[in-house]
């Protein structure tokens, strides 16, 4: 007789089971190495205990006229069995694919078990005489134990190809089939059970039958219970953690995506694609050192050599004046493409700004192998260029220098640089190689960069500040900061013999920063005494060329505490207008950020009116050469009068520098201009001349400063 109640318990837990048992195969699977052992350990005895209780269920929905106990031994034994068929199960549930020997295999060792396991648990019943075995239920038994094993497991793959909500119906379907599969076993091996008229039960005194069945039903359903919790808990917090890792890649990717395209800016010429100064400087280090390492083996290699080619177009600048910038760039963008061509496939081409080049050759052993590249080099120019339908003639004069012959790498620029210029002397589209003789020039400019170098070291660099005279009001507004160096041996040495020799050998940049920084440290401490004051620094085109220019500028004025608009960056005509597209970027970088731009010595260049338009400069400075002759000249007076004109069309204020006469400062006051700069009010002064200025002004003539720059911490 059975008892359908606890029939249809036995059958749930059995589902239950099955449905927590298809979870735990997930968790296998998806766990790392060390967590899929612990996941399959603990999965063996959930899944282990929950057929196993299962078998007892079903075996308290079997009623005989006489009680039942169970041997404890023989009860855990096949609690044991039932433990190890689902390691079984679980082991195979976590292989990367069922293979057709691994599924039959593991049908056969799992079907067993489960038969094993309920025959076992029916022995823990001692019953004499004994059970009397059908052999034809006990067959079926074992078919549907195979059959279920099987298909458990082709679930167990099969599942993987599902996911979300689709999987959850999947899952709860499967765990119904499964369930009933396992419940089929179970009740096929009771039909295989014969027990005699008058069978007594010899395992009393062992565990009572309706205890083990409370005891194991409400363990085995609380433990799986908490195990499905704690997986569908787990499952959760993996699929945040993946999101997490997931989110974590994809900005460690967009992070190196921009860390590459800073860096690609950082080393790539932004108007011809090629390499710039900077890269070419780190491949000839590189290259030297590598050199040098060949050079120290026993038998050195006779290619253990490298040159250095600075080419230079002729004809360059015409070209330039004479059709515009625009067209100017797009020259020397074909030059580029040119000259690539012409290098051998392992050279390394770069920019240095301009219209020069420069290409190094590896991996040389003479100068004959250089000179066979330089003489591709002016092959390669021999052809007209065609931009924009016309045809362009250009040559280009190239310097040769060989290393280790024409001294160490720091030097090797520069002497190709003098090799260049003695080509140019020879009347140019030639090529010229490195001899001492040519060195005079340049050991006096590697001589001077030491020097500097050592300035930067020792401090010996200050900056000064000749003020700016506003006319309508007769004070001064503002000063600009003027760079000074005093040589201990040379005495002051003038910006116009220091700085070409710091852009030649890429010293500007760190020039920059620093007057960048000491002129916002200027203001801060001028503030602090009371003067709130403007200050201009100059910008080369090298720093226009630094995609971090604005965040230097920024960092500088939140160091020390200053606001943007009191710092003006001055651009000259000229480098205003050489690379539009890297100024515009600049220009729109310090703008942003609050800083004011002025175009600095305006009227020596050749000005685009729509560019400068575009620029969005506040200030306008009128180059000293115009201010000299402009009591002299009518045609001098003409173009100031039309640029502050011009100047004031298009909203900016005009400075006018290099005044030194009453006459010139007259004629710009009746111009209209708003600024005057020059020695006819001050020179440039160091800084605490200035605050000393301010402080005494009106004493001895001097010009006063506007109230707007004073705070009343200020007497006087």
């Amino acid at each position: 007789m059975y008892d359908p109640r606890v029939v249809v318990l036995s059958i749930a837990v059995a589902i239950l089971a099955s449905f927590v048992t298809l979870e735990l195969a997930k968790r296998v699977r998806s766990a790392d190495r060390v967590l899929s052992m612990c996941w399959c350990i603990g999965g063996a005895l959930v899944m282990g205990s929950g057929i196993w209780s299962m078998h007892f269920v079903g075996m308290h929905a079997f009623s005989l006229t006489i009680p039942l106990g169970y041997r404890v031994s023989t009860t855990l034994l096949s609690w044991g069995v039932a433990l190890l068929v689902s390691l079984v199960a679980l082991g195979i549930a976590g292989r990367e694919q069922l293979s057709r020997s691994l599924h039959v295999w593991g049908a056969l060792a799992m079907g067993g078990g489960i038969m094993a396991m309920h025959y076992i648990g029916m022995a823990a019943l001692e019953m004499a005489p004994g059970i009397q075995w059908d052999a034809r239920w006990v067959a079926a038994s074992g078919l549907i134990a195979v059959t279920a094993s099987a298909a458990a497991l082709r679930i167990f793959f099969w599942m993987r190809r599902h996911a979300g909500w689709s999987a959850l119906a999947y899952q709860c379907a499967a765990a119904v089939v499964m369930g009933l599969a396992i419940s089929g076993v179970h009740y096929s091996g009771m039909a295989a059970a014969g027990f005699p008229e008058g069978s007594a039960c010899l395992s009393l005194d062992g565990i009572n039958g309706d205890s083990l069945v409370l005891i194991v039903s409400v363990a085995t359903v609380l433990m799986l219970t908490i195990t499905l919790v704690t997986s569908v808990f787990d499952r959760r917090m993996q699929a945040t953690a993946d999101g997490l890792s997931q989110s974590l890649q994809q900005a460690n990717e967009r992070l190196q995506s921009a860390n590459d395209e800073l860096s690609r800016l950082a080393y790539q010429d932004a108007l011809t694609g090629l390499p710039n100064r900077s890269y070419f400087e780190s491949r000839l280090s590189q290259a030297v050192a590598r050199i040098e390492r060949l050079r120290e083996l026993p038998t050195p290699s006779a290619s253990a050599g490298l040159a250095v080619l600075f080419i230079d177009l002729d004809g360059f600048k015409p070209i330039n004046d004479s059709y515009g910038h625009a067209h100017g760039d797009l020259v020397l963008q074909a030059v580029a493409v040119r000259l690539r061509e012409a290098v051998r496939a392992a050279d390394t081409l770069a920019r240095l700004g301009g219209d020069e080049f420069i290409v190094l050759v590896e991996d040389v052993s003479c100068a004959g192998d250089c000179i066979h590249v330089a003489k591709r080099a002016l092959a390669s120019m021999g052809e007209p260029l065609v931009v924009v339908g016309q045809p362009v003639h250009l040559s280009c004069s190239i310097g040769v220098a060989m290393y280790p012959d024409a001294g160490d790498a720091r030097r090797l620029i520069a002497h190709a640089d003098a090799a260049m210029y003695e080509a140019k002397r020879g009347g140019g589209s030639t090529y010229a190689v490195y001899e001492s003789a040519m060195n005079q020039g340049a050991d006096q400019q590697v001589a001077l960069y030491n020097d500097l170098v050592t300035a930067m070291e020792r401090g010996e660099l200050q900056l000064h500040y000749q003020p700016k005279v506003d006319l309508r009001t007769d004070t001064i507004r503002g000063v600009e900061a003027l760079m000074r160096w005093r040589h201990p041996q040379r005495g002051m040495v003038s910006p116009v013999a220091f700085i070409p020799v710091a852009e030649r050998f890429g010293l500007i940049n760190t020039l920059g920063a620093w007057v960048i920084d000491e002129a916002c440290r200027q203001l801060s401490a001028w503030a602090d005494e009371g003067l709130h004051m403007r200050v201009a620094i100059n910008l080369s085109a090298h720093q226009l060329m630094q995609a971090d220019l604005t965040e230097r500028v920024a960092d500088a004025l939140a160091l020390h505490q200053v606001e943007a608009s009191q710092l003006i960056c001055e651009i000259t005509e000229s480098v205003a207008m050489e690379d539009t597209r890297v100024t515009q970027r600049a220009i729109d970088g310090l703008l942003a950020i609050g800083v004011q731009l002025a175009i600095d010595d305006f009227g020596t260049g050749y000005s685009s009116l729509s560019y400068l338009r575009q620029l969005r400069a506040r200030q306008l400075k009128i180059d000293r050469s115009f201010i000299r002759d402009l009591a002299g000249s009518s045609d001098a007076r003409a173009v100031v009068d039309a640029v502050i004109r011009l100047a004031h069309a298009l909203g900016m204020q005009v400075v006018a520098e290099g005044v030194e006469e009453t006459d010139q400062r007259d004629l710009l006051v009746e111009m209209g201009c708003d600024q005057l700069q020059g020695f006819l009010y001050a020179k440039p002064m160091a800084a605490d001349d200035i605050s000393y200025w301010a402080r005494h002004r009106g004493e001895q003539h001097a010009v006063p400063f506007s109230d707007s720059t004073l705070v009343d911490t200020i007497p006087g």
